[in-house]
């Protein structure tokens, strides 16, 4: 009988991942090459049809080995990506991980904590406590916070506790959940999930939810008799807005709502000295959701939810006697289920961890005022430039534009001519009544001449100065 293939762990594991490494990155390194750029050229079918023609076999009667499957497969992903590492890869809320993140993700899934009990992640446990008290702090001192696979599990967390945990005024009924009309779809889908009722929605007619609106709909909810929460954002992911959150946290106050700042996108801010303070009021939220995995160059998955108040996590306590057993927990062992709404799940703390300590706040910090300063520096070209409108000065690092000469029509089809030939990938919003072309700027390594390539390739086609190659 021939031997079992070699395990990742163990003190032997590295010594069998060290040749599987070396084949898998190179067969990165090559299919980036073939790509040549930021998405593969063809569209859907053509891509589809190079990656089955790579893989397939998917099943065969006999494999291939361990490095032939490696080579083959991820070759033919990495030839197929959308590569947000490309600076003209700058359609969404998509960053290109820190190698160093990247190396600590390897080494969770060679050790392959499990953690929804001490006994399968014993120090992994630890330093996710560690970490996410760390990071909450970001927020208000005394906070805590649940690791999440994003910013749709926190939003829903944030919910759940909030129905879960009364407020003192009110009827003590499910709450009323109220959002701006710019607000993430996640939250209207957690309210459906968890049998709340449908949102009430506030106008947002600047892009930012109005607070003589959101001061009406309070006063007519809490006279009702109803709960409230309140679910504010920084950081919208059309524009990247961010909500007047000092404001709406007084009208909260002064309501008895409690309030959920879905921050997404806007809370790497929190990591800069110079722009920190666009947040201001976020500390006075309830909850507060952030992603790692966008202005904190995780691999996904890396969200947070920072609770405000510690206690309000007690809503989520749970038993199974095999993971944490009443006497386990007396007699000291942690208890990781009322940690998640999840059981198993894999120790995403690490590669934060590393990343945490590898830049200090400073270095993050940094990264955030780069890609914030590139997209400064990007709406002043286009500013600038006579054949193109800017929607308004970035927020945080996402810009909007469109060609003068151009309708919705038109910006639509240029969008998917530059998916379909591989040369740019380049977002959508539609806001004030018109469409815009959507750059999210995350790359920190992108340089001036970049931000003039991705501005050359939005210019419509027959109106290109003779001569000149877009890359």
């Amino acid at each position: 009988m021939s031997s079992p293939p070699p395990l990742a762990g163990g003190a032997q594991g590295p010594d069998a991942l060290r040749p599987l490494l070396a084949a898998t990155l190179d067969a990165l390194r090559d299919g980036a090459a073939a790509r040549n750029g930021p998405l593969p050229a063809g569209g859907p079918a053509a891509v589809t049809d190079r990656l089955r023609a790579a893989a397939e076999p998917l099943l065969p009667e006999r494999g291939t080995g361990p490095e032939t499957a490696l080579r083959t497969l991820v070759h033919a992903l990495a030839e197929g990506a959308a590569d947000p590492a490309d600076p003209l890869c700058a359609a969404h809320l998509h960053c290109p991980p820190l190698a160093v993140a990247t190396a600590a993700d390897l080494a969770a899934s060679a050790l392959n904590p499990s953690m929804d009990s001490w006994d399968q992640a014993p120090a992994a446990s630890a330093l996710e406590a560690l970490v996410t008290r760390a990071l909450a702090a970001l927020v208000h001192p005394e906070a805590d916070a649940l690791v999440t696979t994003g910013g749709t599990e926190s939003n829903q967390l944030a919910l759940l506790l909030a129905r879960e945990t009364r407020a003192p005024t009110g009827s003590g009924g499910p709450p009323r959940l109220v959002v701006g009309a710019n607000a993430h779809h996640s939250l209207a889908r957690a309210a459906w999930l968890l049998g709340l009722p449908a949102p009430v929605t506030v106008p947002a007619p600047t892009g930012t939810l109005d607070p003589t609106a959101l001061g009406h709909t309070l006063t007519d909810l809490t006279a009702a008799g109803h709960t409230v929460l309140v679910a504010a954002t920084a950081g919208t992911t059309d524009a990247g807005l961010i909500d007047p959150l000092d404001t709406i946290a007084d009208l909260c106050a002064t309501h008895g709502a409690r309030l959920h700042v879905d921050a997404a996108y806007g809370a790497g801010l929190l990591f800069s000295d110079s722009r920190r303070t666009l947040l201001r009021g976020i500390e006075r939220a309830h909850t507060v959701t952030l992603d790692l995995h966008k202005l904190g160059w995780q691999p996904a998955a890396a969200g947070l939810l920072a609770v405000r108040d510690p206690r309000d996590l007690a809503a989520l306590t749970h038993r199974a006697d095999y993971l944490n057993a009443d006497d386990d927990t007396d007699a000291g062992l942690p208890d990781l289920l009322g940690r998640s709404q999840r059981t198993t799940r894999r120790p995403d703390v690490l590669k934060i961890a590393v990343t945490l300590k590898a830049l200090g706040r400073h270095g993050i910090g940094a990264l955030v005022d780069q890609v914030c300063d590139q997209a400064r520096r990007f709406a002043d070209l286009v500013r600038a430039h006579p054949r193109f409108q800017l929607y308004d000065t970035p927020a945080i690092s996402t810009v909007l534009f469109r060609p003068r000469d151009a309708d919705d029509t038109d910006i639509a089809h240029l969008r998917r001519k530059l998916l379909t030939d591989g040369t740019a990938v380049l977002g959508r919003a539609d806001l004030g009544g018109r469409r815009w072309l959507k750059a999210t700027l995350l790359n920190p390594h992108t340089r001036a001449d970049d931000l003039a390539a991705l501005l050359d390739l939005a210019t419509p086609a027959p109106e290109r100065p003779e001569g000149t190659t877009p890359r």
